[in-house]
């Protein structure tokens, strides 16, 4: 069967989501942060209904309700933890208890999620279970702590391919076919980078280090530390540009294993082919645009990611793309996506 590219499009302007972007601020602030659940789902819709694949586009369906109310059941359970912590004996319980509903409420919002999402009115669905949610987001990450790290992308690409393998859209499962390797790829290239603008820090902050080696009272001298201040600024500061630009270059790697590494049932596939120096550079400056600004740049910013994503993603579909149907799946609760939001863990639509 003969295969067909089609390229992923984004449609949005900055202008027009500046508009619902500050709307979505000053109720929000006026609100005291209840119109935040709204604000999700308007910045939602413009942005996966601004989302096109071969002429047909993505859509968002929850409703402002929904999330709201999940987010009041969330934080009254907050409540109700911190006060029953002030027992001991029952912070044990709530501690433990939490190893198994963390789990729970992760898959939730991977299900909610998926539900409230349709692309060509085809709903997605997720199909994972809590154990599973258990062993790749709280069981290997932890143990890779005692591999120095070592064993990281192996947790990563567990946790990436239960959010993949469990998806459907429709009756079509997706599928994640990438070998171990490429993710030690992404992580040694991160590692790279951050091992050498840390020896270029050490480098050039060597002088105050062997000062202070010779002569450790030095850290009780004013005017040595005042005099070499911006070196050691200079030094913190590379040291944390280093771990941002790793974090990007990571993800913009991974982003590329994942969705060339995704199949769709029916011998369908994604495919990703972001320049990695390109992304870095959208990245930090969108992220300085933002911060010279105050805020007021986050919607051009924002955009301007997205068109950059789309542009550089591509479905290649057996066949025709009316293969895409599937069943209507009902949306369900929106519990474990307000845990999610609260606590800013990124767990929607991994593809």
């Amino acid at each position: 069967m003969e295969k067909t590219r089609f390229p992923v499009k984004f449609h949005g302007t900055a202008s027009e989501y500046f508009g619902i972007w500050i709307v979505n601020l000053l109720l929000s602030i006026v609100t005291i942060g209840i119109y935040s659940a709204w604000a999700k789902v308007r910045t939602n819709k413009y942005f996966y209904q601004n989302t096109e694949i071969g002429g047909r586009r993505f859509d968002y369906h929850a409703t402002g309700g929904q999330i709201l109310i999940g987010r009041i059941i969330v934080v009254l359970g907050f409540i109700a933890v911190q006060i029953l912590a002030m027992v001991p004996i029952v912070l044990a319980v709530v501690l433990v208890a939490f190893v198994f509903v963390f789990p729970w409420l992760l898959m939730r919002s991977l299900r909610f999620n998926a539900r409230v999402t349709s692309w060509s009115n085809v709903r997605f669905n997720f199909h994972g279970q809590t154990g599973g949610a258990f062993l790749v987001y709280l069981l290997y990450p932890f143990l890779a702590i005692f591999t120095l790290f070592l064993a990281w992308p192996l947790a990563d690409r567990a946790r990436r391919k239960y959010a993949i393998n469990h998806h459907s859209l429709g009756q079509s499962r997706f599928s994640l076919e990438a070998g171990i390797a490429p993710f030690y790829g992404a992580f040694f290239a991160a590692l790279g980078i951050v091992l050498i603008v840390l020896a270029l820090s050490l480098a050039s902050a060597l002088p105050v280090l062997s000062a202070l080696f010779t002569d450790i009272s030095l850290l009780e001298n004013d005017a040595f530390l005042l005099g070499n201040m911006m070196l050691i600024v200079q030094a913190y500061i590379g040291v944390i540009a280093a771990f941002v630009i790793a974090g990007i270059v990571y993800t913009a790697i991974i982003r590329n294993i994942l969705f060339g590494g995704t199949w769709i049932e029916g011998g369908h596939r994604l495919h990703s082919s972001v320049s990695v120096p390109r992304y870095v550079w959208i990245a930090l400056t969108n992220a300085l645009a933002i911060i010279f600004t105050l805020g007021l740049m986050l919607p051009w910013a924002k955009v301007r990611m997205a068109r950059y994503l789309a542009d550089q993603t591509q479905v290649i579909v057996n066949g025709d793309l009316d293969d895409f149907i599937g069943d209507i799946i009902p949306e369900g609760g929106a519990f474990g996506d307000a845990y999610t939001d609260l606590e800013a863990i990124d767990v929607g639509l991994p593809v």
